[in-house]
């Protein structure tokens, strides 16, 4: 399903310069969708919706969710928002923890604000995450599995912004769909463990230290594949609020990606150093140390993974590569 039937003219993207959000941009521009995006650009960068930027069909506004004006300004004439505006690094919340209360739930809850005064906006996609699950006890992970306890405070941020997203279109008439995403890999990231890789083997390309044992293992998916999802989502979504999982149907452990990145790098003899991890092995405190989603229900709409896990880390780091070269 590479293009999808888009019945809306006008749509928002939160954090729309960011990695998704920019992908997304454009394939709602490509598809001929007037784009507005709403980014402040602490994480995405204006580079990556450069090409957008004299175009008569898009509009640009640097500015932040947790500023109800800039929302306000941004939402005029939109028909749909695209909510990925957000704190995007897992790890950051063990260091400071206000930062997945702002950035996700209090930038989300101005956000319905916004659409609850907006007489033509009541359509919502947003952008939650594989770590709503915490440590699932079921894997491959349903939508209905319960119940949902997080480990880190980004995916407790992002089930109270799920919550509120229920409660808002019960009361206030909204159609809302939840997308619960697994690793998204591709060009234009700008964390996560295989841009993490590359720079710490660019640094010293003799010895990689990995986090953790070495044995997480994560389904990964591409940015190809989850742009499609998504809007394959918005468009077939039936219930007031829906919720999917969005990822691959394999996983891969952190020690073969290592050792992709390695061959892509075109890298011998590199030592690899595992740190150990904390509480049995994750890179850190809060990491969920297996991830793979149950992703029949989207599948029933017609859309599935191009790529595995493993194609998208490579795909991935060969795109990241070429970005730096």
């Amino acid at each position: 399903m590479d293009n999808p039937k888009i019945s809306f003219k006008s749509a928002l993207v939160t954090g729309g310069a960011g990695f998704i959000g920019s992908h997304l941009v454009d394939k709602l521009m490509e598809s001929g969708v007037s784009a507005t995006v709403l980014d402040n650009l602490s994480a995405g960068k204006l580079n990556n919706i450069s090409r957008w930027l004299k175009d008569s069909k898009f509009k640009f506004i640097i500015g932040d969710a947790l500023n109800p004006s800039d929302i306000k300004k941004s939402m005029d004439g939109c028909e749909i928002v695209f909510h990925l505006a957000a704190n995007p690094d897992v790890k950051i919340g063990a260091f400071n923890t206000r930062i997945d209360y702002e950035q996700n739930i209090l930038a989300t809850y101005n956000l319905l604000e916004a659409m609850k005064e907006s007489e033509h906006c009541k359509r919502i996609l947003f952008t939650s995450t594989s770590t709503v699950y915490g440590e699932a006890k079921k894997m491959p992970t349903p939508e209905d599995y319960g119940p949902l306890k997080p480990i880190s405070l980004y995916g407790a941020s992002k089930l109270a912004c799920e919550a509120l997203i229920s409660g808002y279109s019960h009361l206030f008439g909204f159609n809302s769909v939840i997308c619960r995403l697994a690793n998204i890999v591709g060009p234009r990231s700008g964390h996560g463990v295989i841009y993490d890789f590359i720079n710490k083997l660019r640094s010293n390309p003799k010895i990689l230290e990995v986090l953790g044992d070495g044995t997480q293992r994560k389904s990964y998916l591409y940015i190809r594949d989850c742009v499609e999802a998504l809007l394959v989502a918005s468009e077939k979504a039936e219930e007031q609020v829906e919720i999917y999982n969005v990822g691959s149907e394999d996983t891969v452990n952190v020690a073969t990606i290592a050792k992709i990145v390695i061959e892509e790098m075109d890298l011998s003899d590199v030592e690899i150093k595992y740190t150990g991890g904390v509480d049995g092995g994750r890179g850190w405190r809060g990491d969920v140390k297996e991830m793979l989603l149950d992703i029949s229900k989207i599948k029933m709409l017609g859309w599935k993974p191009k790529l595995n896990s493993a194609e998208a880390v490579r795909r991935t780091a060969k795109d990241i590569i070429s970005e730096i070269r």
